[in-house]
């Protein structure tokens, strides 16, 4: 349900907090395949805070951060 209420005015951008956490792995599959759908259906962009490594693997662009700097950030724009 709150996927749903985040995306049904079709923002610009989706800020996400943990999106996949407490959920299994089809869950979490689905929800990001949700997303993903959702930004390139509607042009928007997602943000997605995650420490998970298989979230970050679906993202365009991966921003790390360490004691508040960022370290890495690769991929670019897509």
């Amino acid at each position: 349900m709150a996927i749903g209420r985040a995306l049904i005015t079709q923002p610009a951008i989706v800020f996400a907090d943990e999106p996949t956490g407490n959920l299994d792995t089809e869950a979490a599959t689905e929800v990001l395949g949700l997303l993903t759908t959702a930004a390139g259906k509607y042009g928007q962009t997602v943000v997605v805070v995650t420490h998970d490594p298989h979230v970050a693997a679906h993202a365009g662009r991966v921003i790390t951060l360490r004691d508040g700097q960022i370290i890495s950030d690769t991929g670019g724009r897509k």
